[in-house]
Formats: C-alpha cells, structure tokens, sequence
C-alpha cells in the first residue's frame, strides 16, 4: 500500500472554524469565548437557553456548537438531538456532571464529545479536535453507502483499521483516519476496502509501505 504523507492539524486550520456557544451562565460563557478565541476560533454567536441555540445554530450554520445542558426553555440534551439529527454541525456538550448515565444520553442526543465543568483550555481544545474530526469521519463513511446497516459495519471495520495503525505507527486518531481516506481517494479504492487491506496486512505482519506522519 502506498504511503501518503500526512500534514498534522495546525492552528491555521482551526482560524476558520466557526463556534457557536449555549450556556445560561454568562460568566461560563465569557471564559469559554475567550479561551475559544485566543486559541483562533471564531465565535459567531452566543445563547442562554437551548431554544435560541437551535435557531442560532439554524441561522448561522456554525462548524460546531457548544451546549450546557442545564438550560432554560430547552435543555442542551434536546437542543443537540434537534441540532445533530438536521446535521447542522457537532456538537459539544458541557456539563457540571460526570454520571455514566448523562455521558450516555448526550451520546445519544447525538454529541461528538463532552466537558465536564469546570474544565481548562487544555481540556477545551481537544474536545473541539475530537468534536470535529469525528464529525468528518461520519459525513465522509456516510456518503460512501446509504443504508444505517451498512454505515454502522463500515465505522465499525474503519474504527478498527484506524486502531491498527494508531498501535503500528503511533499516529493520532484524526492521522489515521485521514491516512485512509487519502489512501482511498488515490487508488480509487473505498474506505472500507482499505480499511480491511489495512487490517489483513497488520494481522500478518506490518503494512507493505510504512505510512508517511
């Protein structure tokens, strides 16, 4: 398999991403705008209630939206099932609590990641990496089939291609996954065929040609 050179996620790339942010507490949302920004996000619109998030969120097509889910009118858990199941952006859940089970709902409701406050900029950032680069993979394993079936083994086989190059050569989970997809893309293959070359080679032994970080 022919190595494709990967170029690492730099801040440049995150100057162009748009956030829009939902917490009833202005303080918490003030320090959460400031520290999005000094990290080169661009805030482009701010809610107290779940309900304005939604339309925001409508209006503004914004690259991710960040939602506590303690809020008036609407509460983040419902704003990102409306948010997440029209495929407007991912979506971020923030949270003072850390139960299993609330962890669980907000997957459902269709979160990429969650924070649990009160939380640093070191814990911001790859949240909002993880939110987005995840939010990617979806869109792009969903264009390649249209059936829930199919696109469920299709993550499922990708997941554990990505893992077997993450262990054999030390990449992050967005490398891997764009490995893949570039891969893909220059031998007019799949995702999922390369996904189970990958996996087929790495069982056996390492894959042909090392990958280029």
């Amino acid at each position: 398999m022919v190595g494709v050179g990967l170029v690492a996620e730099t801040q440049t790339d995150s100057e162009r991403r748009r956030v829009l942010i939902a917490e009833d507490e202005a303080l918490i949302r003030l320090d959460l705008a400031e520290m999005l920004v000094e990290e080169g996000y661009e805030v482009v619109g701010e809610a107290g209630d779940g309900e304005t998030a939604v339309r925001l969120a409508e209006e503004l097509k914004p690259d991710l939206v960040i939602l506590d889910i303690k809020m008036p009118i609407m509460d983040g858990l419902a704003a990102a099932e409306r948010i997440a199941g029209a495929r407007i952006a991912p979506v971020i859940i923030l949270t003072a609590f850390s139960q299993r089970d609330l962890v669980e709902r907000a997957r459902a409701a269709g979160a990429m990641a969650y924070l649990v406050k009160p939380f640093q900029k070191s814990d911001l950032v790859p949240a909002v990496e993880i939110a987005l680069s995840r939010y990617s993979e979806i869109a792009a394993l969903e264009s390649e089939v249209a059936g829930l079936t199919d696109r469920l083994e299709i993550r499922k086989t990708v997941e554990r291609a990505k893992g077997a190059l993450m262990t054999t050569y030390g990449m992050t989970e967005p490398q891997a996954f764009k490995w893949i997809q570039r891969t893909a893309m220059d031998h007019r293959m799949t995702m999922k065929e390369v996904a189970e070359r990958i996996l087929a080679e790495t069982s056996g032994g390492e894959i042909a040609e090392q990958p280029t970080s």
